[in-house]
């Protein structure tokens, strides 16, 4: 594992609280065979995907999550048409369907995935862009592709913090995506995302972080009772407001982090690190860092 990848120090053990009551095994089961089906049905739809209204895409989404169990609130401002850069922070699986509900994109994605067995041919076919997380030499390429698809009007979805983190406590956003925005010249749309409770509390059910495997993450989301995922989308930061990408990337997460209504700074992570509490309702590329662990994405 190369050593300048970003990482997070959540793990299930330590951070996945088991909040509130669990469902039913009956309605648990139920609700994967829906999540299956829903998945199954957008698979039959890949070869005229591009012919499919966005709005479709959008509700698609959305119902993959509500298929889990999970109820979604939207909430914020609108994206631009064109080429625009969406960023969130990420906490689960669950982020990807919701971030594309907001405006479907073209993923960013590690280029491990390629070799998945159905997943990678299906993360081929959906356009997604692929990085090679272990070759740093690789990173301007990247940055130049992703610049190419803004410029040709297309959404790039991108989690900056290049790994999962448990929702409680976040990761800082990494630099290198946010010049291809400024080499494109095209807005930033920060989104946050948080998963919650009905009844007002938080929760870290849906992570999906450490040594977790994905069909344990999933049965613990379908398993759940009362679960839910606020999704708001802030005002985009334009173009030419911020000269580089390290203030460009300092502003994004300021929104991303500061768009949850009631956060609070300065809570400590369950293993002594600093994170942020939950809310209710043309410059030189990266440089090497820090550790990689987990993420669908392949954000550097």
């Amino acid at each position: 594992m190369s050593v300048w990848l970003p990482s997070a120090p959540c793990t299930p053990g330590a951070c996945v609280e088991r909040t509130g009551v669990a469902t039913a095994v009956p309605r648990a089961v139920l609700r994967l065979l829906a999540v299956t089906s829903v998945l199954l049905a957008g698979i039959a739809l890949l070869p005229v995907g591009r012919l499919i209204p966005a709005d479709v895409v959008r509700w698609w989404c959305r119902a993959v999550v509500r298929a889990s169990g999970v109820r979604v609130r939207m909430s914020g401002a609108a994206t631009p048409p064109g080429g625009v850069l969406l960023v969130a922070n990420h906490i689960s699986w669950l982020d990807i369907p919701l971030l594309a509900a907001v405006r479907p994109a073209r993923m960013l994605a590690k280029s491990e995935i390629r070799q998945w067995p159905v997943a990678g041919w299906l993360t081929a076919r959906s356009g997604a862009l692929f990085i090679e997380r272990d070759r740093l030499r690789a990173l301007p390429d990247t940055v130049a592709r992703i610049a190419d698809a803004l410029r040709g009007g297309s959404a790039v979805a991108v989690f900056p913090e290049g790994s999962t983190w448990c929702g409680r406590a976040q990761g800082h956003f990494r630099r290198a995506v946010f010049q291809a925005a400024l080499d494109a010249g095209v807005p930033v749309q920060p989104v946050s995302l948080r998963y919650r409770l009905v009844d007002g509390g938080s929760s870290t059910a849906p992570a999906f972080i450490g040594d977790d495997s994905l069909l344990t993450s999933v049965w613990r989301v379908v398993s759940a009772r009362g679960l839910m995922a606020e999704v708001e989308v802030v005002d985009p930061v334009t173009p030419g407001s911020h000269p580089d990408r390290r203030s460009l990337a300092r502003a994004a997460q300021s929104c991303s982090c500061h768009g949850r209504t009631g956060q609070h700074t300065g809570d400590r992570h369950p293993d002594g690190h600093g994170g942020e509490a939950d809310r209710p309702t043309g410059n030189s590329h990266e440089p090497a860092g820090a550790r990689w662990r987990r993420s669908p994405s392949g954000t550097p």
